[in-house]
């Protein structure tokens, strides 16, 4: 089954690869805040983070609870093996692209 992967879930889905068995609401929304200054909501990655996992692309299981999280346990998402092919499938698209593009369109800009 072969499903769409929009630009922000395509982020959060890197961020979950990237932060490997750690990635959680919060940890993502600031990695984007930070790496990427983009301004975004929790809420916003909760709702990409759960359909991505209806999708296949994460699964999720809940973490331990902690004393800075008032006892509450965290929600931890991991990227499955859909999800990196769904990964590189963009990437190799956008690789594609790029190389497609006349040396020309850039210059003189």
């Amino acid at each position: 089954m072969k499903s769409s992967l929009g630009e922000f879930e395509e982020i959060v889905l890197l961020l979950v690869a990237v932060q490997h068995n750690e990635a959680y609401g919060l940890s993502i929304t600031t990695a984007i805040e930070e790496k990427l200054r983009r301004n975004v909501t929790l809420s916003s990655v909760h709702t990409a983070l759960y359909r991505l996992e209806e999708k296949g692309f994460v699964r999720s299981e809940v973490g331990g609870s902690s004393k800075e999280r008032g006892g509450r346990s965290k929600r931890i998402f991991k990227i499955t093996a859909a999800g990196k092919k769904t990964l590189e499938a963009s990437r190799e698209s956008r690789n594609m692209l790029w190389g497609m593009i006349p040396k020309i369109a850039f210059e003189g800009i």
